[in-house]
């Protein structure tokens, strides 16, 4: 996952100053992820680690929603790309789903659930293949959104 998110900025990191914050956060959350399967399960270790990563999971999330998805629906809406729309509403649900998984684990773990190592490593792996997933979806929809960006903006530019 890790390298998948690499790909992903070395792709698209000088886009936009906000998708390239982003990314570096997608980044630090899989970090974060990875962690949680290192860490101790006594002394409290885990729960400590598991609200480090709720507290990325929950400003990576929130960050996508309220602000980088909107600045690349806004710059679709501006360059006249419909085909990005088109794919932006096929898309955000899925993402939204995937929101509701991401804030349903971080609730999990407010709620002082995280002894359960069981059900915490059970749903922590359900949320690891729903982020792979979203990953893939955003990645998609930067790739397709920068392209036709990037090619009305240098045929202006000729």
């Amino acid at each position: 996952m890790l390298e998948s998110c690499q790909n992903a900025q070395e792709r698209w990191g000088g886009v936009h100053l906000l998708i390239d914050r982003w990314l570096q956060e997608r980044h630090e959350l899989v970090r974060a992820f990875d962690s949680l399967r290192e860490i101790p399960q006594k002394n409290g270790g885990q729960r400590k680690e598991l609200l480090k990563f709720c507290a990325i999971l929950v400003d990576y999330v929130s960050a996508g929603h309220f602000e980088v998805y909107e600045q690349l629906t806004n710059e679709a809406k501006a360059f006249g790309d419909e085909r990005g729309l088109e794919l932006a509403k096929t898309i955000y649900p899925r993402i939204d789903f995937i929101t509701e998984k991401a804030l349903a684990f971080n609730d999990l773990c407010d709620k002082g659930d995280c002894s359960d190592t069981e059900k915490v490593e059970t749903a922590r792996k359900e949320l690891g293949e729903l982020l792979h997933e979203r990953f893939e979806l955003e990645d998609c929809l930067i790739e397709v959104l920068h392209t036709a960006h990037k090619e009305v903006d240098a045929a202006e530019q000729a």
